[in-house]
């Protein structure tokens, strides 16, 4: 019995860690209004999952479920970026094709992905960092 106990104890020890972690960061991804407010979010949040994207992607539509499960349930910020309402950010982070995912840690940029990516990688990647 004691040994469940302590098997108990474990998992609420990392889920209190997962908590606080988590804490400060917007459950839902943050739909990024210009460069300005995009350096703002990379500034003020330790991990920020950037997703960049376009309306008419399907890929896109395809990830955004998953951009939404890695804002809710990670440490990681996610900021998105409508590439078609914002170009001039886009073109200024390098993006060429939709959805490209940019993971930045402390206000730099650490890893790129494009193309639709799984979740279990995007909440490794996040996970790394946080």
């Amino acid at each position: 019995m004691s040994e469940n106990t302590d098997d108990i104890e474990e998992i609420r020890a990392r889920k209190r860690e997962k908590l606080a972690a988590k804490a400060g960061t917007p459950e839902d991804p943050v739909h990024v209004e210009g460069a300005a407010h995009l350096e703002e979010l990379v500034s003020d949040h330790r991990v920020v999952l950037v997703d960049f994207y376009a309306d008419w992607c399907g890929p896109c539509k395809m990830l955004a479920p998953t951009v939404e499960t890695i804002a809710a349930e990670t440490a990681a910020t996610v900021a998105k970026v409508d590439i078609d309402a914002h170009q001039q950010v886009a073109t200024d982070y390098g993006v060429q094709g939709v959805p490209t995912l940019s993971l930045f840690v402390d206000g730099e940029p650490t890893e790129r992905m494009v193309g639709v990516q799984q979740e279990s990688e995007l909440r490794s990647l996040v996970e790394a960092h946080a």
